[in-house]
Formats: structure tokens, C-alpha cells, sequence
């Protein structure tokens, strides 16, 4: 038995929601919503704020979990439902192994520069990412930093331009938007692209699958019984005890003090994840929806592809100064390719921890070589990417939305699953109000009837 820990100081505790919100960056907040309000208006706006605060009761519930198990979510999960690790592992790899998001930035990146095919640019920026990916001493504190920093940079910039672009007038309807009111119509628009929209909803935040990788952040920050979890050594870090992992986590006492604990840590993780996740997830893509509607709304070509964020740049570069429209370009490049990173980061955590739970079957208590699994995940990944690129297969938002599609449908799974195991593993002190279990049902019911209502939109 273990002690539960002290909860540390707030500002120690800033990490695990930059990254999973960096996630989302330049999936639903630079490319699916500001789409469809640079095509359809901001009434859309709605669903954007709704989408991140769905997905902000579902990270605490998966923090919840790995605070008080100190180990992730698909351990737990293995230990209930053994065929999980094939699910994880199958819908992970389809529905962010398609590379939407590397292709976009690429294209972006391209256009600023004239490179004529950006499909090879798209190869290197891969092959960058793994790269990357291999050198840092452990990986997640290189992810860290590089999250902050690309955070901290470009939202201020994204905001000072909206600042500068918007009138009085956009910031009104944003207003109405962000209540559901269109122009002439309430909700939803007519002719909307239901697959745009409920990946768009599936993508404000991280999505799919990538919302469980809070529970290994946690663990790997050392949150809670975290504490005594072990990281995922870079790749030419080959020490083995640096690089062998124990991916259960440790039993406490329940008593009095460790139920105190666990609410203090619990309090200071749920502000830290509504300042950080929440609150800049929600401004970031509502500024960008806003930027998107006040320089492009109405361009007949908004709908082709990302084309739309091309037509920002220029809209920009023609009211401003060319230079700034090229800059904003290339932040959005540089977001996108960030994004990538993080995804790539985060995917291949999930796959090659279910697949270290297969490997050790009847012993997950057992020591693994995780770092190596991680890698072969990460390159194959890349090398998957490579091959579509080299087919021809790598229009941005074809790849995006059909990635995002699949993640809707991986968020209702995983939604039931771990909710269901935290009502089932966890002590009575530790799990989540009435109020937080009904909210997470609703959610449920939310993304199912949003997911069957895109499969029968596509099939009449």
C-alpha cells in the first residue's frame, strides 16, 4: 500500500491540459469550424462551445480514473473487457493515421512559399515529427514545451488579428451564434454537411481516442498516485531502467485523509482544466470561427478543401499588409504541424500501451519495454502517411473529416466504457456526483444520436 500524495501548488500543475487541448488545435479549431462559419455563418457557433464543454466532463472523468489508479485508462479497462486493446489499437490507428492534418499544414506552408506539389513538403514535415519525436530525454516534457510555446504565441496573434479584422457587427452575431441563432434560421442551416459537423463537434477539443491519452499525461506528470508511475524514455535512450515501464499503478488506503486529498487534488486539476482547456479551447476557436466569418464569409471558393484558409491569408495580407497575411499563414502552418505532433505523440501512447497489455496477458502488473513499442507505433504511422502521400491520397479535408467521423464514433465507446468502469472500480468517496453522471449520459446520448444521424444522411 501506497500513500495517496499531497496535492502540489496550482502553478506546478499547468501541463497535461495544454497539450491536450493543442490537440484540437488544428483539427476543429483551425479547419472544420471555421469552415463551416466561413461558409454557412456564425449561427454554427453554437456547437463549437457546446462540443468543448461535452468534452471537458469527459477529460475529468478520465483524470478522475488515473488520479486515484495512478495508472491510464486502458489498463483498467484491459482488466474488464480484455478485447478492448483491438479496439483501441484499430480505431486509433484509422482514425488518426489518415494524415488530413500534416497534408493541411503542408499545403498552407506551400502556398506561401510557391512550392508547387506540397505532398513532398507533407513527407518531410512527417519524417520531421519522427525526428522529433526521438531525440528528446523523455517525451512528454519535450511536449510540453513545445505545446506552451506554440500556444502562447499563436492565440495572442490569432486574437490581436480578430481584434483588428472583426467589427462591431461580427462580434454581435458571434454573440447570437454562440446561442444558436443563424441568419433566418435557429441551430443548423440548411444543406449543412451533417459528416462536417459532427466531426467538428467530435474535434472541439481533441476527439476520438486522444481524450483518453489524459489519463497517461496524468500518470506521467505524477498527479495523484501518479506519483509513482514511470515515463517514456526518448528512442536512443537505451538504459533499461530508464526504458522498461510498469504500467499498473499502485493501491492507498481509503480513509479520511487520502478522501481529503484526493478532493483537493481533484479541485485544483478540474480549474486548472477549465482555465487551460476550456476557457482558451473555447476562445481560441471561437476567435478563429470569427476571423474566418469577418475576412471570407461568402467567397465561392470557401469550399474547396482548405481553400478557405488560403482566402483568409490573402483577405488579411489585402486589408492589413501582405507580410501579416503571409504571417498568418504561417502560424497556422506551424499550429497544424504542431497539432500533428501531438497527435502522433498521443496515438502512439495509446496503441503501444494496448499492445503492451496483450504482451503481457495474464501479468499486467509485469515490466515492458513501452519506449520500443512506442516508437514502431510512431514510425509506422509515419510510414502509413508516407505511402498515401506517394498514392496520391492527400487532400486535407477528405482525410480530416473522414478521420474525425471515425473519432465521433470512438468517443461514444470509450464515453460508455470508462464511465461505466468508474462507477464500477472506483470507491464511493472517489467517484463523480449525480449531476457529473447524468451530464455524461446525456453526452452519450448526444454523440449516438449525432453519429446515426450522419450514417443515415449518407446512406438516403
Amino acid at each position: 500500500m501506497k500513500e495517496f500524495p499531497k496535492a502540489i501548488k496550482f502553478t506546478k500543475l499547468l501541463g497535461p491540459s495544454f497539450i491536450i487541448l493543442a490537440l484540437g488545435l488544428g483539427s476543429g479549431e483551425i479547419i472544420l469550424w471555421p469552415y463551416l462559419s466561413s461558409n454557412y455563418g456564425l449561427g454554427i457557433a453554437w456547437g463549437a462551445v457546446l462540443g468543448i464543454t461535452f468534452q471537458y466532463f469527459i477529460n475529468m472523468e478520465i483524470e478522475r480514473y488515473a488520479l486515484i489508479k495512478g495508472e491510464s485508462v486502458f489498463v483498467g479497462l484491459h482488466r474488464r473487457w480484455p478485447a478492448s486493446i483491438w479496439w483501441f489499437i484499430i480505431s486509433t490507428f484509422l482514425g488518426f493515421g489518415l494524415p488530413g492534418i500534416i497534408a493541411a499544414s503542408a499545403q498552407v506552408f506551400s502556398f506561401i512559399f510557391n512550392i508547387t506539389d506540397f505532398k513532398w513538403t507533407a513527407i518531410i514535415f512527417l519524417l520531421l515529427i519522427g525526428s522529433i519525436l526521438s531525440i528528446g530525454k523523455t517525451v512528454y516534457t519535450m511536449m510540453e514545451h513545445i505545446t506552451k510555446t506554440i500556444i502562447f504565441l499563436g492565440i495572442p496573434f490569432i486574437l490581436a488579428l480578430t481584434f483588428i479584422i472583426a467589427r462591431g457587427l461580427d462580434w454581435a452575431v458571434l454573440g447570437q451564434g454562440i446561442i444558436g441563432i443563424g441568419d433566418g434560421w435557429i441551430f443548423f442551416p440548411d444543406g449543412i454537411n451533417w459528416a462536417i459537423f459532427l466531426g467538428a463537434f467530435a474535434y472541439a477539443g481533441a476527439g476520438g481516442n486522444l481524450n483518453l491519452t489524459q489519463s497517461i499525461y496524468i500518470r506521467e506528470k505524477g498527479y495523484g498516485m501518479g506519483i509513482h508511475a514511470q515515463k517514456i524514455a526518448g528512442l536512443f535512450r537505451d538504459t533499461r531502467e530508464h526504458q522498461t515501464v510498469k504500467l499498473t499503478g499502485e493501491e492507498f488506503n481509503v480513509d479520511e485523509i487520502s478522501v481529503r486529498r484526493f478532493q483537493e487534488w481533484w479541485r485544483k486539476i478540474s480549474l486548472e482544466h477549465l482555465l487551460i482547456f476550456w476557457f482558451l479551447g473555447g476562445l481560441a476557436m471561437c476567435l478563429l470561427m470569427l476571423l474566418a466569418y469577418a475576412s471570407v464569409f461568402g467567397n465561392p471558393t470557401n469550399t474547396e478543401g482548405i481553400r478557405f484558409v488560403i482566402n483568409e491569408g490573402l483577405a488579411i495580407g489585402g486589408r492589413l499588409a501582405p507580410w501579416l497575411g503571409s504571417l498568418f499563414l504561417f502560424v497556422v502552418s506551424l499550429m497544424l504541424f504542431q497539432t500533428q505532433l501531438g497527435i502522433m505523440d498521443s496515438t502512439s501512447r495509446i496503441m503501444a500501451e494496448n499492445l503492451a497489455l496483450k504482451i503481457l496477458g495474464g501479468r499486467p502488473s509485469g515490466k515492458i519495454n513501452l519506449s520500443r513499442i512506442y516508437f514502431y507505433f510512431v514510425w509506422a504511422q509515419i510510414v502509413f502517411g508516407i505511402v498515401l502521400f506517394a498514392l496520391n491520397i492527400y487532400e486535407p479535408q477528405v482525410l480530416i473529416v473522414l478521420g474525425a467521423v471515425i473519432n465521433a464514433f470512438a468517443m461514444v465507446v470509450h464515453v460508455a466504457m470508462v464511465n461505466w468502469m468508474n462507477h464500477k472500480v472506483l470507491p464511493r468517496h472517489f467517484q463523480a456526483k449525480l449531476w457529473r453522471k447524468l451530464i455524461i449520459v446525456l453526452i452519450f446520448l448526444f454523440l449516438l444520436f449525432f453519429s446515426g444521424l450522419t450514417i443515415w444522411d449518407k446512406i438516403i
